[in-house]
């Protein structure tokens, strides 16, 4: 049923997915050159974005908002991190957003039990990032075999996923100590 609330929670969820794939990582570190110099992490917020969507509102409306935002990447905008469009299909990072559905359905779950502490979050958070990097990978695996290259599978799991998954695990805690405060400005009122 289509309401108020409900529009409400659609636009913000889309525009935050949106919004997060857009936004690189940057860290400003000391340099003796420079003031600073600004090094990039291999990542955007959108996965964090998508646990934050997740546990703040259902999987099932997040997966229908996500769904909405690949429909639109793929025929109208090129919404995603590198581009969009049709042809994204034969991208490696096309399995990855494949992934994310995976993600929020294990999220899902933690979010269901309405019972959040550290180690379930990262517990479940852990197995949506290995679930989701599997389907990443599987994608990969299957487009680098029907194009006869097994030969980057190697390479490009380690480009696509051993090299982000690191700096995605620290992205988690930002995310859990946000949660963690909503929770208990909730329970004030």
């Amino acid at each position: 049923m289509i309401n108020k609330k409900n529009i409400y929670k659609f636009i913000v969820s889309f525009q935050s997915i949106l919004i997060s794939t857009m936004i690189p990582i940057n860290i400003p570190i000391p340099s003796i050159e420079n003031i600073y110099r600004i090094v990039e992490i291999p990542i955007n917020y959108q996965i964090p974005t998508i646990i934050f969507l997740t546990l703040i509102f259902s999987g099932e409306f997040i997966k229908k908002v996500y769904a909405i935002y690949i429909f639109i990447g793929l025929f109208f905008l090129p919404v995603f991190f590198d581009g969009g469009s049709i042809g994204y299909l034969m991208t490696p990072n096309f399995g990855y957003l494949l992934g994310i559905f995976p993600l929020i359905s294990v999220i899902n779950i933690l979010n269901k039990k309405n019972n959040l502490s550290l180690i379930k979050y990262i517990k479940y958070s852990l197995a949506g990032l290995i679930i989701m990097h599997f389907t990443g990978i599987s994608y990969l695996t299957f487009q680098l075999l029907i194009f006869n290259k097994p030969n980057l599978i190697p390479y490009n799991i380690g480009l696509f996923s051993l090299n982000k998954i690191p700096f995605q695990i620290i992205s988690l805690i930002p995310v859990y100590l946000i949660i963690n405060l909503i929770n208990k400005l909730k329970l004030k009122k």
